[in-house]
């Protein structure tokens, strides 16, 4: 046989589950998007046709929205574990199995209170507006005995309107900027990093708790941070988490640099003493970088865009 078969996977992408708990009056939501990829022994499926070993796409379809019923979700991580649980030991053919999950934060929309005229904030429990702009993400992968775990974000905009400087870096004869020492840094983070947790002897994490405090701590990072290039802003951010999540080995991030350039008003007769300034959104710098546990080895992906 001149040729013979690579890498290959398969499963059901984007998966829009939606699951309500009604505690009563009192209502709660998660919203997540679940990717399945399943490998292992298909090579028949590729060279003959024969779905002996397929399990359809439909019905990993089907478990995403039946597990959300039987297990619930109690996050993003546990949900994609409890999933690539299943498909690996239920299933002698799957050896391998990866879910990516992106989650959609919900919070309650602030109502009146009791004593207006409309219905009073005690009795409106179950309405929401979508939080923010960052989407939350997770990978989940499982071979049958050991666990890898990525969880992260994306769109998670942020900016700093002073304490940024820019100077002092090298210049030739096709440099037309201006060294800074005072401008607006801005960035839309996109970061994922990897816990510890491997294999089911260990103790799992609160994923809940992870994500809200690795989030606290970069942004805390960002805000706090003198910074004289944003690469030093990046490295700050990764530092701080893994100097205070001990279940976090490994960080990285893609930050692009939203460049923000004061605008001429001179031909207005007008001064601009750093107040207005036009937003470009490309072309822009494209800072990334990982931040390691010492004694660690890198397992994320260089390309976010492919996790």
């Amino acid at each position: 046989m001149p040729t013979i078969l690579g890498q290959n996977q398969y499963g059901k992408a984007e998966n829009r589950v939606v699951k309500i708990t009604r505690d009563g009056a009192t209502h709660h939501i998660k919203d997540l998007n679940v990717s399945v990829a399943l490998s292992g022994d298909m090579e028949e499926v590729h060279y003959s046709g024969s779905n002996a070993h397929v399990l359809p796409t439909d019905t990993t379809k089907n478990t995403v929205f039946a597990f959300a019923k039987e297990h619930g979700i109690e996050s993003a991580e546990q949900f994609g574990i409890h999933l690539a649980r299943h498909f690996v030991t239920s299933q002698e053919p799957i050896h391998r199995a990866r879910i990516r999950i992106e989650e959609y934060a919900w919070e309650r929309i602030e109502t009146s209170d009791a004593n207006s005229r409309f219905i009073g904030a005690d009795e409106v429990k179950h309405s929401f507006v979508r939080k923010g702009q960052e989407t939350r993400l997770t990978q989940i992968t499982y071979d049958g005995s050991s666990w890898e775990v990525i969880s992260g974000l994306k769109d998670l905009t942020v900016m700093n309107s002073t304490n940024s400087e820019f100077w002092g870096y090298v210049k030739d004869r096709y440099t037309t900027l201006k060294e800074a020492y005072d401008r607006i840094l801005a960035t839309s983070v996109s970061g994922r990093w990897r816990f510890n947790w491997t294999d089911d002897e260990q103790k799992m994490p609160n994923w809940e708790k992870s994500y809200e405090q690795v989030r606290k701590h970069m942004l805390q990072a960002f805000a706090e941070t003198y910074s004289l290039s944003l690469q030093q802003t990046l490295y700050q951010m990764g530092a701080r988490v893994i100097n205070h999540r001990s279940e976090i080995d490994e960080v990285r991030f893609s930050l692009p640099n939203s460049h923000h350039f004061l605008v001429d008003l001179e031909p207005f007769g007008l001064k601009n003493d750093n107040e207005v300034y036009f937003a470009a959104d490309r072309p822009y710098g494209l800072i990334e970088g990982t931040v390691l546990r010492d004694g660690c080895e890198p397992k994320i992906p260089v390309d976010l865009t492919n996790l």
